[in-house]
Parts: structure tokens; sequence; C-alpha cells
């Protein structure tokens, strides 16, 4: 959370280039990567985290378990912790809490902007490698209160006939919405629309927890976590 319209304009810049250090990182599907991550408020510091092939590697492996939209959303929730954990081992990260008032004055400390940016970045690393099969990463959305705006990253919902091209070769079956696996290209439960759009809020917890997933427009209008 942040006050003032200002910081908006400020940040615009590195929200452009949030995912070009991933997307750029990523030599082979086993290779390692690095993505720049962004704390002391407002981006004021950066500092490039390594992620080595293997911890890459099994967390694609579990994104690919999904077999819906909604646990792909679990699972990179999950993966998300996962690699703010790797990051709170090479930065000061670690000391950041959910909020901006308990971590106070630490090194390490994320607003939403750190989270937002930081976020998006690591989103881009995952779509990257061929993790996401339900979703495309978007624009960070803004969300304003009085003087109070909130920023967060953003999922997409993809359509059927742009799931299909992001299987493996001759995985999806014809005249099926399914695979040979059993992974369902089409939502199973009819909730999920295309176009549909998920806020992946790390600020609401503390460093190395999953994210938080939940529906744009819920998040608009004030949903999630009682935090400062």
């Amino acid at each position: 959370m942040i006050r003032g319209a200002l910081v908006l304009a400020l940040l615009l810049p590195a929200w452009a280039a949030a995912t070009v250090p991933a997307q750029a990182a990523v030599p082979g599907i086993r290779a390692g990567a690095e993505v720049s991550i962004c704390y002391n408020y407002g981006c004021l510091r950066e500092e490039r985290v390594r992620f080595n092939g293997a911890l890459l590697q099994r967390l694609g492996e579990r994104l690919a378990r999904a077999r819906t939209a909604a646990e792909e959303r679990a699972q990179l929730a999950e993966a998300l912790g996962r690699l703010y954990r790797v990051a709170a081992t090479q930065t000061p990260v670690g000391a950041d809490r959910a909020g901006n008032f308990l971590d106070a004055e630490a090194d390490g400390r994320m607003d939403c902007i750190d989270h937002s940016t930081s976020t998006t970045r690591l989103l881009a690393l995952a779509e990257a490698r061929g993790w996401l099969r339900y979703h495309r990463v978007v624009e960070p959305a803004r969300r304003t209160r009085l003087i109070l705006q909130h920023f967060s990253a953003v999922i997409e919902v993809l359509a059927l006939e742009e799931r299909i091209p992001r299987l493996p070769p001759g995985q999806a079956l014809a005249g099926c919405n399914c695979t040979e696996d059993g992974l369902v290209i089409e939502a199973a439960d009819g909730g999920d629309r295309p176009g549909e759009r998920y806020v992946v809020d790390s600020w609401f917890v503390d460093n190395g927890e999953p994210a938080v997933v939940m529906p744009l427009a819920e998040w608009l209008k004030g949903g999630g976590p009682n935090v400062q």
C-alpha cells in the first residue's frame, strides 16, 4: 500500500521492463535463471537473484500436475512462496512481513510496488519456461481508496484455443477437451471464463508464504487479508 499518485508515474518504466529480465534469463528449460527483486519500498533497491535449474525443474513439474485453472493458481501461489524463500537467502527480503507496518524500517522490507514488480517478474519467468497452461501474465493492477493506492501482479485466464498450443506436442486429443494424461484444457467447473483476471498478491503475506490469489474484481473492492 502506498500514498500519492506521483509514485505510479515514476514506476511505470519499472513495470514495463518487469518481464524482460526473467524471459531473457531462460536459455534452456533445465537451465537456471536470474530475476531482479525489488525491496526497501518503491524499488529503491534491486538485486538479481539466481534460481538453480534443479529447483526450477521441480517447480515446473509441480505446476504441470495442475488439471484445472484453479489448480494451476494454487500451485502457482506455492511456487512463488518458494521462489521468495530462495530470494531471502541472497538478499535481505527475508525480513519482509505482511503489509508495511510489521517490518518497520527493516532492511529488505517490501511495499506493494516492490511486490507487484517482483512478482510480475517471477510470473514472467514461470510463463517463459512453459509452466502456465491456463493463464497468461498481464500488467499489474492498481486500486485506489481515498489517498491510499495498492498494486498487485495479475494473471488472466486463457481461452481454450489459447491453451492448446501451450501443451507438449501431440498431447491434446482430437475432438476432446482433455489430454492423454488427463489434463482438462477447458475449465471443469465452468467457473473460469476466458479473460477473467486474478491478482497474485504477495504483499499480503510474510516472505516465503504462498501468495494470495483472488479474482481481480473482488480485490478491486478491497478484498484480501486485513493487513496494513
